[in-house]
């Protein structure tokens, strides 16, 4: 039976398998990470071209019905949270907001629906829904009602809906906004041009 000694020295960093990472930041740059031989780290950023035809997120299976409550009567979530009537029953939803594209709203004779069909894309004018989107929100908190706002994955659009509704209607800062989404559900992430849309937006 080997000893523990014997087998860390017949250990050998040249048998580790190579890791390589892809990381996106939080602006939206694509980079590299690789751990070389030596153990050193290197981190390279990606081209654009890297990135066609290969899928950003590894598909999950799992439903996704984490809702972030970011005020009493606002909700941010993915449509498996508007899908299932569970979880709107348990938050109470009165009113949902749908900014996703091509994703059908399930029950119209128990709930109020508003459906736009945004693109997540850079290059959407993101900001130009936000007095819409508002008076939706505004309108159902009049009636104490409870607004769940959903795209697909609850993470690029409907987050850019919610950080500039709180700047529209409370006033706040971009970074105010952003890092309360945040707090509600970690898992945001506009793309770039949304993120730069909202930090340069002046209501």
């Amino acid at each position: 039976m080997h000893s523990l000694s014997q087998e860390i020295q017949g250990f050998s960093k040249g048998r580790l398998k190579k890791q390589c990472t892809r990381v996106t930041t939080v602006m939206g740059r694509r980079l590299m990470e690789r751990r070389g031989d030596a153990g050193e780290e290197q981190v390279e950023e990606l081209e654009e071209e890297e990135e066609e035809g290969a899928c950003g997120f590894v598909e999950d299976k799992s439903l996704d019905l984490q809702v972030g409550v970011v005020r009493p009567f606002l909700l941010l979530a993915s449509q498996d949270a508007a899908h299932d009537i569970d979880t709107l029953q348990r938050y109470k939803v009165s009113h949902v907001l749908n900014v996703a594209y091509g994703v059908s709203n399930l029950f119209p004779d128990q709930l109020v629906y508003k459906t736009l069909q945004i693109l997540d894309l850079p290059d959407t004018d993101i900001t130009s829904y936000l007095g819409e989107c508002s008076a939706f929100v505004d309108g159902a908190r009049e009636k104490d009602g409870v607004v769940m706002v959903h795209c697909n994955a609850g993470v690029s659009r409907s987050t850019s809906i919610v950080i500039g509704y709180l700047m529209l209607g409370e006033g706040l800062s971009f970074d105010d906004a952003y890092s309360q989404v945040k707090m509600a559900r970690p898992s945001i992430r506009p793309n770039p041009g949304f993120y730069q849309q909202l930090q340069s937006y002046k209501p």
